[in-house]
């Protein structure tokens, strides 16, 4: 009762009784997991059975024990989150700060990295890199060098890994704060003698502060929680972080549900310890450009340095997204890689193979069909969830928004245990498919659909609405005719990166996932692990091709809304 008395809704009919239902059910697919997660992480007792019998704060006090792997996620992680930051303040100076040719261009082929997932890019770097047999490597031998060149097996090479295709998103955060910083400072100091670079490093790095420390931030906390890079490159190196180890010991025999679930935790604990770290660092300084006096953001004239800089942001693209793609494509044709052409042999049966073969060709059936359920299904759910918390009057509307952006502070891996252990409990015969991966879905992508949901929910005036109530509107047929249309932009914009993120899903799919409920991110895994490269490369492309499809629509369907909006 107290419940339904916190999210009661002024007003009679549907609206009184829909909308906390609604805001309930959804919060309760978040924290329904939670409630095992944290319940397991206490269980010293025997592993397969829930309720515990047995409660302690054994599986905490053991987490010491695990020092080696907590110092290899943190070297890891500190290692890929300063590259990462490094590409992308380079990044971002050059493609806003500075006039080289084709920065538009540029500037969109930096969101590459982040389409083609960690998964694909620590595989493509696995071909390339890997010892003895990486492509890198036999040409090396073939220039005469000894030995290798390169081991993307090592603790540097899972770095490097998870930097370039974490790089995107800090560039992205970066170059929003340089876009619209007051450039009279950084002209100041030209004026007074000091040089592009210098200027860059104690001007403009200064005053876009707070845009690197939350791409910091942001990227150290995605760092801890990476799991496909660290398994693809990190388990063959024997080099296991927190997330490997979870892994391994929810599958062990008998599983270690009350470690894992205890790691976990203390990676999210990690996470929130970072982010109020920032806040604190935010609190100290005063980094405001923008004032009443109007500025127009200019680009430097680079002169001749135009041409080297315009080549460092080529070498980015070649490195994160060209090559890798090529390393693939050689090797998904090949009997057996190699970089000697002569001596290829080249075939289609691998394409053949991952299509006809019923395991694979099945779980990317299946992975097709969650994407485009989730995303049908889910959208318009979280489309009015998204007006009940950003419009309507509901009691309580900040709790529900921070229940349901928990799973976005969450490693997925670690979420999907909780999901494991809720649903495997509950008596519905649901456990191993299809049902469960779309709620899991669904549960984990919620923080990414409101994201996407608000700022358009936002702008839509209010006053709309309020005359459909004055003409005698019913609040379904508000939504359905007034605010549901006027959203279609988010809608679109978040069905179709719930797509991609549902087909490309792995860290709650690889628990949750059973025989006759195969997914494609888990496949690849297994392929790459159990059969050969050339296979798990051509799925790994056709993954790629899936989501670079969907991205192509997205960008369709935004021109056109584009069009129709002008």
């Amino acid at each position: 009762m107290a419940a339904i008395w916190l999210v009661r809704v002024e007003g009679s009919g549907v609206t009184r009784w829909l909308m906390p239902a609604l805001l309930l059910a959804c919060a309760c697919l978040v924290l329904y997991p939670v409630v095992f997660l944290v319940a397991e992480s206490f269980n010293v007792g025997d592993a397969g059975q829930f309720p515990p019998s047995l409660f302690g704060f054994g599986n905490y006090l053991a987490i010491p024990e695990d020092a080696r792997i907590i110092g290899n996620t943190l070297l890891v992680a500190a290692m890929a989150t300063a590259m990462a930051v490094l590409f992308g303040f380079v990044l971002a100076w050059i493609l806003t700060r500075t006039n080289i040719p084709g920065r538009a261009r540029l500037e969109r082929l930096m969101e590459l990295p982040y389409y083609m997932t960690p998964l694909v890019g620590a595989m493509a770097w696995g071909i390339l890199a890997g010892p003895k047999t990486g492509l890198l490597n036999q040409l090396w031998r073939l220039a005469g060098g000894s030995g290798d060149a390169l081991d993307i097996y090592s603790p540097a090479g899972l770095a490097w890994v998870m930097a370039l295709f974490e790089g995107t998103v800090a560039f992205v955060m970066i170059s929003a704060a340089m876009k619209s910083m007051d450039p009279s400072l950084e002209e100041s100091s030209r004026v007074l003698g000091a040089g592009k670079l210098r200027t860059a490093l104690f001007i403009t790095l200064p005053l876009v502060a707070p845009g690197v420390l939350s791409a910091t931030v942001f990227v150290f906390a995605e760092m801890l929680g990476a799991f496909a890079a660290a398994f693809v490159l990190g388990i063959p190196g024997r080099f296991y972080v927190v997330t490997t180890a979870i892994w391994q010991a929810a599958l062990s025999f008998p599983p270690d549900y009350g470690r894992a679930a205890a790691l976990g935790l203390s990676l999210f604990g990690a996470m929130v310890l970072t982010l109020a770290f920032s806040k604190f660092l935010l609190r100290r300084g005063s980094f405001a450009t923008i004032s009443g006096k109007g500025f127009r953001p200019r680009a430097v004239e680079a002169g001749a340095m135009r041409w080297p800089l315009l080549a460092i942001a080529w070498f980015y693209v070649v490195v994160s997204v060209l090559l890798p793609l090529a390393a693939l494509l050689l090797t998904s044709f090949q009997r057996f890689a190699t970089v000697m052409l002569s001596d290829s042999v080249f075939t289609v049966a691998n394409y053949t193979t991952a299509l006809s073969t019923g395991a694979l060709g099945q779980a990317f059936v299946n992975s097709l069909v969650l994407g485009l359920a989730v995303a049908s299904l889910g959208v318009p759910v979280i489309g009015v969830v998204a007006w009940i918390l950003y419009r309507s009057r509901v009691r309580g509307r900040t709790l529900f928004e921070n229940i349901l952006m928990f799973p976005q502070a969450v490693p997925r891996l670690v979420f999907g245990l909780g999901l494991l252990w809720a649903w495997i409990n509950i008596p519905v015969p649901i456990y191993g498919t299809l049902w469960l991966l779309g709620i899991a879905y669904f549960t984990v992508f919620l923080p990414l659909g409101l994201r996407t949901m608000a700022g358009v929910v936002m702008q839509v005036d209010r006053s709309l609405e309020e005359c459909a109530r004055v003409c005698g509107a019913s609040w379904m047929q508000q939504m359905c005719t007034i605010s549901l249309p006027l959203l279609r932009p988010g809608i679109a914009a978040a069905w179709l990166l719930i797509f991609i993120a549902s087909i490309r899903e792995l860290g709650a799919s690889i628990f949750l996932m059973g025989p006759n409920s195969k997914v494609i991110a888990p496949a690849i895994i297994n392929a790459w692990l159990s059969s050969s490269s050339e296979l798990s490369a051509a799925m790994a492309l056709l993954l790629t091709a899936t989501v670079f499809a969907a991205v192509g629509l997205l960008l369709a369907v935004a021109r056109r809304f584009s069009t129709v909006a002008l």
